[in-house]
């Protein structure tokens, strides 16, 4: 399920399959200038960098960005017909890839208001779903989410640390978790050690950031 899928960093994913999808590209060491779809979960700068979209942005790719996004990818020269804004609670088909938007938020802290109606992705590729979750804790709407794969944040300050994240999957039950957000400006090797620790050892824990 994670064949071809890479953490590059931070909440910087990867997946080449049918198409080259980056979620939140952050960091990115070269210019690939491959992408086919690039997914931002909300406007903060190690989610939403200019500088690494354009080293994976190519002519025809398509950024799918919470609507307070727009007007910055219109300024930064992107045809608004490349740019897809969305809003939680939405189910979107784009070049035959399905996905809804699943809202993210903080509800002990203020980093990411709920009013902000930023976003963390499900998204379907050959037969597995994903989830992205973004910046979020544990919310009502995340503890529906059904899935095959979870990436989720465990680094703390900014959203869930790592026990709240194992609480959430040890609820949501995913086949494997992926844990995301540390290592670089919150959170350390140490957490996703620990956070591996309190999964369900019925659920696969990959830990993909070096």
């Amino acid at each position: 399920m994670l064949n071809n899928i890479e953490v590059l960093c931070h909440s910087s994913i990867k997946i080449n399959k049918e198409i080259i999808i980056y979620f939140d590209p952050f960091k990115i060491e070269k210019n690939y200038n491959d992408a086919d779809i690039i997914f931002i979960t909300h406007d903060h700068y190690d989610h939403y960098s200019e500088e690494d979209i354009d080293k994976v942005i190519k002519n025809n790719t398509i950024i799918v960005s919470p609507v307070d996004l727009l007007e910055k990818l219109l300024n930064k020269g992107l045809k608004k017909e490349n740019i897809i804004s969305v809003k939680p609670y939405e189910d979107y088909n784009i070049r035959n890839l399905k996905f809804s938007t699943i809202p993210a938020y903080n509800t002990n802290k203020q980093f990411h208001p709920r009013k902000n109606n930023w976003v963390g992705y499900l998204i379907e590729l050959e037969g597995i779903t994903y989830y992205i979750a973004g910046d979020t804790d544990i919310t009502e709407d995340n503890k529906k989410i059904k899935c095959d794969v979870a990436f989720v944040p465990i680094g703390g300050t900014f959203t869930m640390n790592y026990q709240e994240a194992s609480e959430l999957i040890n609820t949501i039950k995913p086949k494997i978790v992926v844990p995301i957000h540390y290592g670089s400006i919150v959170g350390n090797k140490e957490d996703a050690t620990n956070f591996s620790k309190l999964i369900n050892p019925k659920i696969e824990c990959k830990i993909l950031i070096k």
